[in-house]
């Protein structure tokens, strides 16, 4: 029953991407047409709500085991090094490995989620459109603009997006899991994966709400036919929509991510806690 921790890393990372993309995947359509140019009902309402979910999935299981591997190495190796160079608090040194380690597990996942970002967001504001029919259009290349620039529109505002947004969901996640491991006096790898998805769902709230202005310009940009500077697109939004465009879809994202997190962190718990137990721990299941 014990496996090597990459592979621990990669099944875990992959069983909670997928049961999350599963469970939420409405509430992203909802978020995503609120924040799309002309807002809800002209971008299909409740009409065909589970368009876009094939990408989702296919993205899903990869990006998440991505994110995982690079986080839990990441993770084990730089808090040695952060001891040996600073003089800094174990919580400081805790707090900054998790913050590193999740950004690097970011942007590892954002290779392949932001491709199927950009075929889900435009299949899930498009009536009629699957995400094949969608693959297919961006590959024809009708713009002009190339592979990159059409499967990655938006990749740098994804990055500043996710990478405040993971710097305070991980820390977070980390900290509340600690301080409940100390409460019951037991070591952090013994909490039980259930307290586990309630820190995560606490972390993914809290940074959900605090970064929708981010989410609001990355999904304008992906949405978007051809490229535009994140200035001017700012400045178009403020212009035409006001301030109060930059929060759309605040009470779905948050609702939506904070319900995320307790399944997403809570299956990858699970998981990691079953692939991880002894012999006779499993016989004791059994």
């Amino acid at each position: 029953m014990s496996y090597d921790g990459f592979f621990v890393s990669l099944l875990s990372g992959a069983a909670a991407g997928i049961a999350t993309d599963l469970s939420f995947f409405p509430i992203d359509t909802v978020k995503t047409r609120l924040q799309a140019k002309g807002g809800f009902f002209v971008n299909g309402g409740y009409h065909g709500i589970y368009r876009g979910l094939g990408s989702a999935i296919v993205a899903s299981a990869p990006s998440a085991s991505l994110f995982f591997i690079t986080y839990d190495f990441m993770k084990a190796k730089l808090r040695p090094v952060l001891i040996n160079l600073t003089n800094s608090s174990s919580q400081s040194i805790d707090t900054f490995t998790h913050m590193i380690a999740s950004s690097a597990g970011e942007i590892s996942a954002c290779l392949v989620r932001v491709p199927a970002e950009v075929i889900k967001q435009r299949t899930q504001t498009t009536r009629g459109h699957s995400s094949w029919k969608t693959f297919k259009i961006l590959l024809e290349n009708k713009n002009g603009e190339g592979f990159r620039r059409n499967f990655y529109r938006g990749w740098s505002t994804t990055i500043m997006r996710e990478i405040p947004f993971t710097c305070i969901q991980f820390p977070l996640y980390e900290f509340l899991k600690k301080k409940w491991s100390q409460e019951n006096g037991h070591p952090i790898n013994e909490l039980a994966p259930w307290k586990g998805a309630i820190c995560g769902s606490i972390a993914g709230g809290i940074a959900a709400a605090s970064t929708t202005p981010l989410d609001v310009l990355k999904t304008r940009l992906m949405l978007s036919h051809k490229s535009i500077p994140l200035a001017t697109l700012t400045k178009e939004l403020y212009r035409e929509e006001g301030l109060k465009v930059f929060f759309s879809g605040i009470g779905p994202r948050t609702m939506w991510i904070s319900a995320g997190g307790a399944i997403f962190l809570g299956v990858y718990e699970t998981a990691h806690s079953l692939l991880t137990m002894s012999k006779s721990e499993a016989d004791r299941l059994l």
